[in-house]
């Protein structure tokens, strides 16, 4: 005799799939991505098209940092983008702190009023680091990072 009465349906029902990301999460990988993005054309600008514009070393230097972090914090959004608190402080200090470098560079009389926001923006960027060191941890049964 069956366990089973007329009532029970013989298949189960299947829930949808879920998405492995929330909207916020998925949000954030996409800035990340953007961001990296542009941190590599700046980036290959400042190697290639901005050596035509200015010949000062410090400058093209400087010009290298902020796409350098750029892309490490592009890639740092990545990781926080379960930590909006994380992800908004590295979007922000990359604004400021890159965004801030590049317009100082290209026009520095134009954009000097932006020489302030450089430290800010840096600022933002420990804020970031420290926010996902004092933040939740990701699960330990997680394995590994999902990217």
């Amino acid at each position: 005799m069956s366990s089973h009465d007329e009532s029970t349906p013989l298949l189960k029902k299947q829930n949808p799939p879920t998405q492995s990301m929330s909207s916020n999460s998925s949000t954030w990988w996409r800035v990340g991505a953007v961001y990296g993005a542009a941190a590599v054309c700046l980036g290959a600008f400042g190697a290639h098209g901005l050596k035509q514009r200015i010949n000062d070393p410090a400058k093209i230097a400087s010009w290298a940092t902020a796409a350098h972090y750029q892309l490490v914090h592009s890639v740092a959004i990545l990781i926080a983008r379960d930590n909006p608190l994380a992800a908004g402080l590295f979007t922000a200090g990359m604004t400021m702190f890159s965004g801030s470098i590049y317009a100082l560079i290209l026009d520095p009389a134009r954009f000097r009023v932006l020489g302030p926001v450089t430290p800010l923006g840096g600022l933002c960027l420990i804020g970031g680091w420290l926010s996902l060191a004092l933040g939740k941890a990701p699960p330990s049964n997680a394995g590994e990072l999902r990217l």
